[in-house]
């Protein structure tokens, strides 16, 4: 398996892909009410971001708008899978590459490289409220910064790491 991608890696495949992105430099943050007390200038959507699966090892990252109250009961049902819990953290580690605390959209990047035959895909579920934003900020595969692009860059990003983004109002 590969190691996961660093954050200059990340930035890179963000210009080779000409998404524009703009990095917040902060101490490391691990809860929403964290990261709202660093956020100082960074207009735009914000986010909570679940890795969860359910009991036939379906995996899916949920990109909710970080004021969203999300019932994982009721989310299985939108998402079409079984009774939801969190996946571990040895389990984000091996399918997202990163650690509690850093979830992100952005490791999808590594989602895309770390695929193992007996991995099932990741489902990507993107909230509609928060794509609502011109511009949406997440960790750049690890808690101590923030990076901004747009909501339309994010899709484009998504789809550039061979994911379709399953986009819903949650």
């Amino acid at each position: 398996m590969e190691s996961p991608a660093s954050e200059t890696e990340l930035f890179a495949f963000l210009d080779k892909h000409q998404i524009s992105h703009k990095t917040h430099r902060h101490d490391p943050v691990f809860t929403v009410e964290e990261a709202q007390a660093v956020r100082t200038g960074m207009i735009g959507g914000h986010s909570k971001n679940l890795f969860v699966r359910d009991k036939k090892k379906q995996y899916a990252l949920v990109v909710a708008s970080e004021d969203q109250t999300i019932d994982l009961k009721n989310l299985a049902v939108k998402i079409d899978m079984g009774r939801l819990s969190f996946a571990s953290a040895e389990r984000l580690a091996a399918y997202l590459g990163v650690t509690p605390g850093s979830v992100t959209p952005f490791a999808l990047l590594n989602a895309h490289t770390r695929a193992m035959p007996n991995h099932p895909k990741v489902k990507l579920i993107l909230d509609a409220n928060l794509l609502d934003n011109e511009m949406v900020y997440f960790h750049p595969l690890h808690n101590g910064a923030t990076t901004r692009v747009s909501s339309h860059d994010l899709v484009k990003f998504v789809k550039a790491c061979g994911f379709d983004p399953v986009i819903t109002l949650l």
